[in-house]
C-alpha cells in the first residue's frame, strides 16, 4: 500500500507541473515564415494563430491564390512548431511518456 501511495503523490506532482507548463505555453510563441519570408504567421503554445503578417509585395489582385498558398503554409508550420514545443515541453516533465491530451 506504501508503493501505492507513493505513486499517486508522484502523479499529483506531475499532473500540477503539466498544468503549470500549460500556462506558462500559452505566453510562449513560435514563428514560421513561407515565400521567403514573405509570410510570417506566430501561434502561441495553445496552437493557436495570434498573428499573420504579409509583405506588401507579395499582395497581388492578379495572384490571390499564390497568397492564399503562401498563408496556409505559415500558418500549418506555426502549428506544427507550437505543437513541437508543447511536446518538448511535456516530456521534459513525464520522462519522456506520451500523455494524450497534448496534441
Amino acid at each position: 500500500m506504501k508503493n501505492m501511495n507513493e505513486l499517486l503523490r508522484q502523479a499529483q506532482e506531475i499532473q500540477k507541473k503539466i498544468v503549470k507548463i500549460q500556462k506558462e505555453l500559452e505566453e510562449k510563441t513560435v514563428e514560421a515564415t513561407s515565400g521567403g519570408g514573405m509570410v510570417t504567421a506566430v501561434a502561441n503554445g495553445r496552437g493557436d494563430i495570434v498573428s499573420v503578417k504579409i509583405e506588401k509585395e507579395v499582395v497581388s489582385p492578379d495572384d490571390v491564390e499564390m497568397l492564399e498558398d503562401l498563408v496556409v503554409a505559415a500558418v500549418n508550420e506555426a502549428i506544427r512548431r507550437s505543437r513541437e514545443m508543447v511536446q518538448e515541453e511535456i516530456a521534459k516533465v513525464t520522462g519522456g511518456i506520451n500523455l494524450p491530451g497534448f496534441f
